[in-house]
């Protein structure tokens, strides 16, 4: 638990559908070695040792199958829409919390190790924290026939993974006035003219988006099993 300032929540959005992973359950209740992504991601905030908290934002009908399959004390809430929606509904049971981490459920490889980085750095002063890693194609700008417009240089690009870590007033604050969907929350805060301090990310952090994701993460969690069993 944290101790050095007021409690941390962490919140996981998990009420997308999850349509390109190809899977006919919701994506975050895709199993991965014996464990839903969601339960592995929820498994990950409790074992970093620096969250307080976790508020899980599933589908209405899902709720009672979310509870029945995640340690007891987490919070599960019913999401909405977008994944706007689902933070704020989110941000709605919060209560009492200083610093508030948003976490993507298939982001489930994610080392307890990163999460209490991002908390440390927020328990330290800091009001937005991202964790990041270097890009390593060359990206492209393009318009909306294909056609090349630029090419940023990939030494001021970086790949931004969760859980991305706020004091619970300034999520609030970038929250309040969202139109339409938001993807990234930083990208909310930064909007605000707030700084967003960045931290070193993990390659485990990926997230599991497409089945090409889904085999790595399982060839990952295999070869693991076997290096602990040796």
């Amino acid at each position: 638990m944290s101790e050095n300032r007021g409690p941390v929540v962490a919140l996981v959005p998990a009420a997308g559908r999850g349509v390109r992973l190809g899977e006919s359950v919701p994506k975050a209740f895709v199993e991965l070695g014996g464990r839903s992504m969601l339960r592995r991601a929820v498994d990950g905030l409790l074992e970093s040792g620096a969250v307080d908290t976790v508020v899980v934002i599933v589908p209405e009908d899902l709720i009672d199958t979310a509870r029945a399959r995640l340690p007891d004390g987490v919070v599960v809430v019913a999401g909405g829409e977008e994944r706007a929606d689902s933070v704020r509904a989110g941000l709605s049971v919060v209560d009492g919390a200083e610093f508030v981490l948003v976490h993507d459920a298939a982001r489930a490889l994610t080392p307890p190790s990163l999460i209490a980085r991002v908390v440390a750095e927020l328990q330290a002063g800091r009001t937005a924290v991202i964790p990041v890693l270097p890009v390593s194609d060359t990206i492209k700008t393009v318009d909306v026939l294909g056609a090349v417009t630029g090419t940023p240089l990939r030494s001021e690009l970086r790949a931004v993974q969760t859980p991305q870590g706020f004091t619970t007033e300034l999520l609030r604050r970038a929250y309040r006035d969202v139109n339409g969907d938001a993807t990234d929350d930083a990208g909310l805060v930064e909007r605000l003219g707030e700084r967003v301090r960045t931290i070193v990310g993990e390659p485990e952090a990926f997230k599991i988006t497409t089945p090409w994701d889904l085999t790595l993460a399982r060839v990952l969690l295999g070869r693991s099993g076997s290096e602990q069993g040796s």
